[in-house]
């Protein structure tokens, strides 16, 4: 008997069909990854394996079977001991799914507790056992940790462990890593694959990245708009895909082995590096006019005293016109901090910021951002279009009808329409929403805008239209772009230049080709060493290097 047997399955919400007639079985002990764009139902599918539809006045139709429970018809006191239990579930946000009063421990021994009528010391001592098993150093004093004191990377081996405290048949992972930097994304999915074998228990695993698939799965189902597309063993589907749009969403996906994307009219390429390595390509600028943004020793401390923390320690670095500089590197290692004082929106502890050569103090509208989360940076009460206006009010024009002219300008500029001026962030798509936010960005006028992990939260193909459309802007408008993202393979596919960030320094820079190709720096091979392989066997063959390495 299969673990999970799925027979055409529907679910409706209003007029919207996001699932439509799907099927597929998943074995015990197998895992299945289901693949594809934003909206392709994906989400939709999980949910509807732990009846969570239930009660949201989505229509859901067809047959779904887990660990032998029927969950469209189990009563809700049967579907309860199926969650968690037999079944349980790791969301993309651990975040919002840990509750930020009470400490890890003990929402995992509450977990516990619910399903086995255990005392609350030997819950306790669960908790404690699953946070060791899953690499959390220092269980039983971390337990009492709550989850603002745990990384991005932790709360998620967190989540992980309250889903295996009740040693489930089936666990269902929901974009686990699409917030991780690629050591961590790594680390995470090696677990998952160690839980596999240790456990016997199947993985169901959602993701729009195509390699975390790979390095993850037996099988692969791809899906668009709530359909079956293309569902066979891992290394058919993404080795030889027999449909078009497999082919298309393997095509979009950014590759750390491939040469950087060559895209026409660039007016740059090459120059000095951050750190002085020498630079590929034929027409090295040698004047420093060409020069429009820079940082001479950037220095950034938070606190005070004991508790003082040094975010970015003694960085200098270039940017000319016309080009991409790329920043790489981990969560922590000060990328974004990097980022806010290039832009003016932290002053440095020690060193500056210089724009054409003079030294800047506060904000300067010629270097804008684009944020990483364009919910977080948009007014949710306010249109996108009255947002995109804020820079033009700020420079003081106060003609409303030039301002909506410019405005709707800039909204077909960056591919939406003119008539979403009226329409709010709510209404759009991740990654429209990031097109608006360009937009904004593009309001100033300005030389140089600084991306801070502009497409982490994007699908493959949606990454790479942002990716396209930055593109397009820099060879019409001469824009130098920074590039800050923890995805080697998109920084490497857009820019000219890389720098490699650790613990706030740079440990190495240089031509974007010549670093990924040759890299000099014993962290920048670590990094690349994690990036996700298209390949299985490549990617069996660095979980066992990484293996080894760890247990070393």
């Amino acid at each position: 008997m299969s673990l999970v047997q799925v027979t055409d399955l529907t679910v409706e919400f209003g007029d919207l069909r996001a699932v439509d007639g799907l099927s597929f079985t998943l074995a015990h002990g197998a895992a299945l990854a289901l693949v594809g764009e934003s909206g392709s139902g994906k989400s939709t599918v999980a949910s509807a394996l732990l009846g969570l539809h239930r009660g949201t006045g989505a229509r859901v139709g067809g047959t779904v079977e887990v660990a032998g429970v029927d969950v469209r018809t189990a009563p809700d006191e049967e579907l309860r001991r199926l969650r968690g239990a037999k079944a349980a579930m790791v969301f993309q946000d651990p975040l919002s799914s840990l509750d930020p009063y009470y400490a890890i421990g003990d929402q995992i021994a509450e977990v516990y507790r619910v399903h086995t009528r255990v005392s609350r010391r030997a819950a306790r001592a669960r908790a404690v056992e699953v946070l060791d098993r899953v690499g959390i150093p220092d269980a039983r004093r971390r337990s009492r940790s709550r989850p603002h004191e745990f990384s991005g990377g932790m709360r998620q081996r967190a989540l992980i462990a309250m889903a295996l405290s009740c040693e489930p048949d089936l666990l269902i992972a929901d974009e686990p890593t699409t917030a991780l930097d690629v050591t961590v994304q790594a680390q995470i999915l090696d677990l998952l694959h160690t839980l596999r074998e240790e456990t016997g228990m199947g993985l169901l695993l959602v993701t729009h990245d195509v390699g975390v698939a790979a390095e993850s799965v037996d099988e692969v189902l791809v899906m668009r708009h709530g359909r079956v597309v293309e569902h066979g063993p891992v290394a058919d589907v993404l080795g030889a895909p027999a449909e078009t749009y497999t082919r298309k969403l393997l095509a979009a996906v950014p590759r750390v082995d491939a040469p950087r994307a060559e895209f026409p009219a660039r007016e740059v390429r090459g120059g000095a590096s951050p750190e002085g390595r020498t630079q590929a390509g034929p027409d090295v600028p040698s004047s420093t006019e060409d020069v429009v943004l820079e940082a001479v020793g950037l220095r950034r401390e938070f606190g005070r005293g004991k508790r003082a923390f040094t975010a970015v320690d003694d960085v200098s670095l270039t940017v000319r016109r016309g080009e991409t500089l790329g920043i790489v590197g981990e969560s922590g290692s000060g990328k974004t901090t990097l980022g806010r004082m290039l832009v003016g929106l932290l002053e440095p502890t020690a060193g500056e910021v210089r724009d054409d050569g003079h030294a800047r103090v506060g904000v300067n509208p010629a270097v804008q951002m684009v944020f990483q989360d364009p919910v977080s940076s948009l007014n949710p009460r306010r249109s996108v279009g009255e947002s995109i206006a804020d820079p033009l009010r700020a420079r003081g024009e106060r003609d409303e009808v030039r301002i909506r002219g410019r405005v709707t300008e800039l909204l077909e500029r960056v591919g939406l329409e003119g008539a979403h001026y009226d329409r709010y962030p709510h209404e759009f798509s991740g990654g429209q929403r990031q097109r608006v936010g360009i937009a904004r960005a593009l309001a100033a006028d300005p030389r140089v805008i600084v991306c801070d992990e502009p497409v982490s939260a994007l699908d493959v193909t949606t990454q790479a239209q942002v990716v396209a459309l930055l593109a397009e802007l820099q060879r019409e408008l001469g824009l130098a772009l920074v590039f800050v993202a923890h995805d080697l393979a998109v920084v490497r596919q857009v820019s000219d230049r890389v720098a490699v960030m650790r613990q706030g320094r740079i440990v190495e820079s240089g031509a974007a080709d010549e670093v990924y190709d040759d890299p000099q720096d014993p962290y920048t091979k670590q990094l690349l060493a994690a990036v996700p392989a298209l390949d299985p066997e490549v990617a069996a063959r660095r979980r066992a290097a990484r293996r080894e390495l760890a247990a070393a």
